[in-house]
């Protein structure tokens, strides 16, 4: 599996934030009110994303360590299953990729409504809509690349690989 491109993040971004904006500059009267809260599940995610990455790599650095519990003065900490660190590699990608796309959606609604402030009354309450929704999207992009790199797997200190140009 390979990890997630950046690039392909934030073209995602780039191109959904035009599609956005051309979207709400067409039909920003005829849409629903947008409260502040709307984004906060994507926050939610990016903190259930962000313990679970911190506590799968505690959990893989106690078992990678393989000292008893009595010298390390911890509790034994339970092995992981390799397919649940696989089940959550894809979950960490799958969120990136949403995360990205929220990003450029709420990005393309601020890129409308800020410069309205003041001209129109209820851009006001978008433009906080949007940054909270900036915010959380970009939080769940951050817990997701983490998670996903917790999730790979070190190289291991017996491979000897040669480096790229070097002579056998």
């Amino acid at each position: 599996m390979r990890p997630v491109d950046r690039r392909d993040l934030v073209v995602l971004a780039a191109g959904l934030a035009v599609a956005a904006w051309l979207v709400v500059r067409a039909s920003y009267g005829s849409l629903p009110a947008l409260r502040w809260w709307l984004p906060v599940p994507l926050g939610v995610l990016a903190l259930a994303e962000f313990l679970g990455a911190r506590t799968l790599r505690a959990r893989l650095a106690a078992q990678r360590d393989r000292r008893p519990a009595a010298e390390r003065g911890t509790a034994p900490v339970r092995p992981v299953e390799p397919m649940l660190v696989a089940r959550l590699a894809v979950l960490a990608q799958a969120s990136a990729y949403v995360g990205a796309a929220f990003v450029g959606i709420w990005v393309g609604l601020l890129l409308y409504v800020g410069p309205s402030v003041s001209r129109l009354q209820a851009a006001a309450n978008d433009t906080v809509t949007g940054v909270v929704g900036v915010v959380c999207s970009a939080a769940l992009v951050g817990a997701a690349l983490w998670l996903e790199s917790v999730c790979r797997i070190p190289p291991s200190p017996d491979d000897e690989t040669p480096q790229a140009g070097a002579r056998a």
